[in-house]
């Protein structure tokens, strides 16, 4: 009897977390040099068919830009391989002998991770990696709208390490794709973790499942534009990392937040590279376009070009345009484009020195990116430095792209494309989650002080009852029933 494509979704997810879950019973004795020898296999093979699987991944979501998808494939595979291949994973892995303490890396087991469809084939071959390099099994659970690209890219990874070695089942993709089945997923007993990414709803449902998760959401990340600025560099940068596929990773710049003695040259700087400012009319059109009246966005202007988005909204722009910047007064709920905008949409501040600049980013930051990622360019260290200590961020990015800047691309960050906003954003880690969140860590402990014996073996400070005054209590107590009784 056929089934309904629930009941089709929910068998998958059990078939797959067995399957995995049986491979892993294997894989979790892999030795470092197996380990390492198949993640090496898999990074080529995703670095190979990055260009193929970004192509995919544009035509069946419309977002993006095909050749920023390539890149983007490039860095999650030989990037992040790079950043973690020397990472031991399996045994031994530091030894303190001061302290006479082992620390031995014990692997998770079968890992969930959920996919987004704004970045569906990078994030896959980046977990892969991470999973695989600390001996765990994943199971991926692509957007509905992203499963056939997903699909390919994570197919890609398991073909190469199986090749290479590793157990059928390791790494596997839902192609069934439902709710139930993701929850099914999620839930299911042989699950240890949930690694989600992407927008709220599902950060929220990948922790309300009762496992252990790391979910981490939408940025709303700010750039500081400061007096000291190098500003053709900060134009240059700013409009290049908004318009790097069209805006869909979660630490591209939302706002512009500029200084008002070099606003006006920055503006002109930023037109220079194709930014186009938009009139009072046209804000207002983006406004009632960009976002829902509930709040939610517009998903026809997703990751979509800037004449797209324009024509959109019932005006032109020259065709070179790159991206929209809208000049704004307010944030938070009265202003709809102060939140973030997964498109080529960029809101435009303007403040009277850096403390007022700091203000007017706490509150960008406070309308959805708490947590997450505040750009500055400067080069007054002393401004530089108040960034850095007060805002309620975890990476603050100096004179650099956000787009490519948090992941760890042009930064000494950890690279990933899972980038966490610790407890002020709702996230266990405020890192850039890789492999070495992937492990728990076992401790091997040798005695380095004897314990006080002495006292642990002398008696009582206090001498107790005697025999005879407990026998004397017992029998008044015995004599006090039978009297009730009796009564």
């Amino acid at each position: 009897m056929a089934l309904d494509k629930d009941l089709s979704s929910i068998q998958e997810a059990r078939d797959l977390a067995q399957k995995a879950y049986d491979a892993w019973k294997s894989w979790s004795h892999a030795s470092q040099a197996e380990v390492d020898r198949i993640c090496a296999a898999m990074a080529e093979a995703g670095y190979q068919a990055a260009e193929r699987v970004g192509r995919l991944a544009q035509e069946e979501t419309s977002f993006g830009v095909a050749a920023h998808k390539r890149i983007k494939n490039e860095f999650a595979s030989r990037t992040v391989w790079q950043s973690i291949r020397d990472l031991k994973t399996v045994g031994v892995i530091r030894h303190d002998p001061d302290r006479r303490l082992y620390e031995i890396a014990w692997p998770l087991g079968v890992v969930v991770a959920l996919i987004p469809s704004t970045n569906p084939t990078s994030t896959a071959y980046f977990k892969a990696l991470i999973a695989v390099k600390t001996r765990n099994a994943i199971i991926f659970a692509p957007h509905p709208s992203a499963a056939r690209c997903t699909y390919e890219a994570v197919q890609a990874m398991a073909m190469a390490a199986e090749n290479a070695g590793a157990p059928r089942g390791l790494i596997s993709c839902m192609q069934q794709i439902s709710l139930q089945g993701t929850q099914e997923l999620m839930t299911h007993r042989l699950t240890a973790l949930i690694l989600a990414t992407g927008g709220s709803p599902m950060v929220r449902a990948a922790h309300s499942t009762g496992k252990p998760a790391y979910g981490v959401g939408p940025g709303n990340v700010p750039v500081y534009v400061d007096r000291s600025a190098d500003l053709e560099k900060a134009a240059r940068y700013i409009v290049a990392s908004k318009a790097f596929d069209y805006s869909t990773i979660c630490a591209t710049e939302q706002a512009v937040v500029a200084d008002r003695p070099i606003a006006r040259r920055l503006a002109d700087l930023m037109r220079q590279q194709g930014a186009y400012f938009t009139s009072e009319q046209e804000t207002e059109s983006l406004r009632r376009l960009v976002f829902h009246a509930d709040g939610s966005i517009n998903t026809a202007l997703v990751a979509k070009s800037a004449p797209y988005v324009a024509a959109y909204a019932n005006f032109q722009v020259p065709a070179d345009t790159r991206i929209l910047v809208t000049p704004l007064t307010k944030a938070g709920k009265q202003e709809p484009l102060s939140f973030e905008k997964l498109t080529t949409v960029l809101a435009w501040y303007e403040t009277d020195g850096w403390e007022q600049g700091c203000e007017t980013s706490l509150a960008l930051i406070d309308t959805g990116g708490r947590g997450h990622t505040q750009i500055i360019y400067a080069n007054d260290d002393r401004v530089i430095m108040a960034f850095g200590l007060e805002k309620p961020v975890f990476r603050i990015l100096v004179n650099t792209m956000g787009s490519l800047g948090a992941i760890g691309l042009t930064t000494g960050l950890m690279p990933s494309l899972t980038l966490g906003s610790g407890g002020v954003g709702g996230s266990i880690t405020g890192d850039n989650v890789t492999a070495y969140h992937l492990i728990n860590i076992k401790r091997l402990a040798y005695e380095m002080s004897t314990p006080p014996l002495e006292a642990l073996t002398a008696g009582p400070s206090l001498p107790g009852p005697s025999p005879t005054e407990i026998e004397r209590v017992v029998r008044q107590v015995i004599s006090d029933i039978l009297g009730s009784k009796t009564n």
